[in-house]
């Protein structure tokens, strides 16, 4: 139905407006996938107001990159209007429709204020050139960038990344490092079948050539008040966004206890074990736990990442934090609360496809 839904929308936004299909990349499967994913984290949101103004106001910066305009939005709301009562027919009225119109102007008014309000300070992209590209396994890649202006941003947030060799598509990767003074950045890239930014990243991308990134995105960043100890469960790239948190904590001054389980199917998929080693090594209180899935000659932890968690230690009294594939940090995240963590200190995030 989701899917029906989506390829409905697009079909009656192109159709009604011919000129905003050059606004999108050529092939739409992954455009569907954001959209449906950004209505539901619109939806989970509605009981947290700060938390979804905060959204609203990251998707409208993030659209400048694009070129939408105000004028866009009205357009976005009459195909999407037309497909919620298309597909929402049997329980459709005028008081529905009231509360869909009311609901998404609101939405609207919020990113396009956010929208102008950047348009001011910040650019719609940043350029930035590859200074250093290491191959760490055939399918992963850690790429270091240098933008030529500076990007604001805070550990464990993501930006979204456009190659010259694929125009107008974009990917999002998590980067992989807390601020640094020569304002670069790491992307742990992991090429997929058939993805294309990710597949150029890895195969066809080299020091000195420029790529385009949006605007940072993203909420799972580090309690700068909080004095707990840290969980951070990290799967294959998810990795990213947690190194850079603990980073974080550790430039702080902080002395919190970390433990950073991070796991793969298979002891050379652990792509950054010498770099978290020499973390380990400066930082007493970080301990790194690498676990493997699908190796039975591993001589280490092995299992999954959610059942090794769980059986590991009590976590009811840390902060958690948790990135990878869906399953893995669904699962983690359902074990954590079963053994008495609160769901306000998870903070998550997933790996979606070429991130």
């Amino acid at each position: 139905m989701a899917e029906q839904a989506t390829a409905y929308f697009y079909g009656r936004l192109f159709a009604e407006n011919p000129y905003l299909r050059g606004m999108f990349p050529p092939a739409m499967n992954v455009q569907r996938d954001r959209l449906f994913k950004a209505l539901t984290r619109i939806v989970w949101s509605l009981d947290s107001p700060g938390s979804l103004a905060a959204f609203l106001g990251q998707l409208g910066r993030d659209h400048r990159k694009y070129g939408v305009l105000a004028e866009h939005y009205t357009a976005v709301g009459n195909a999407l209007l037309a497909t919620i009562r298309r597909f929402a027919a049997d329980v459709w009225d005028h008081e529905i429709e009231a509360a869909w119109v009311s609901a998404y102007t609101a939405a609207a008014n919020l990113m396009i204020e956010s929208a102008e309000s950047d348009a001011g300070v910040s650019p719609a992209w940043w350029l930035a050139e590859v200074i250093d590209h290491e191959r760490r396994h055939r399918d992963i890649a850690v790429i270091t960038l240098r933008p030529t202006q500076r990007l604001p941003y805070t550990a464990g947030q993501y930006v979204s990344v456009q190659s010259s060799r694929w125009p107008r598509v974009w990917r999002t990767y998590s980067i992989a490092n807390a601020p640094r003074r020569d304002n670069t950045i790491r992307l742990h890239v992991r090429s997929v079948p058939g993805g294309w930014v990710s597949t150029a990243l890895i195969g066809h991308t080299r020091v000195g050539d420029t790529i385009m990134l949006g605007p940072p995105m993203g909420t799972m960043t580090p309690d700068e008040h909080s004095v707990r100890d840290v969980l951070c469960v990290a799967g294959g790239t998810g990795l990213a966004p947690l190194k850079a948190i603990i980073e974080s904590i550790v430039a702080s001054g902080r002395r919190p206890t970390i433990h950073l389980l991070v796991g793969a199917r298979t002891a050379d998929e652990l792509y950054d074990l010498p770099d978290l080693i020499r973390m380990e090594s400066s930082f007493p209180w970080l301990r790194v736990l690498p676990v493997v899935s699908d190796q039975p000659s591993y001589d280490g932890m092995r299992g999954s990442l959610p059942e090794v968690a769980q059986r590991f230690h009590s976590w009811a009294e840390h902060d958690v934090y948790v990135c990878g594939p869906t399953a893995m940090v669904n699962e983690t995240v359902r074990r954590l609360q079963m053994d008495g963590v609160p769901l306000s200190r998870i903070h998550r995030d997933i790996v979606q496809g070429e991130r």
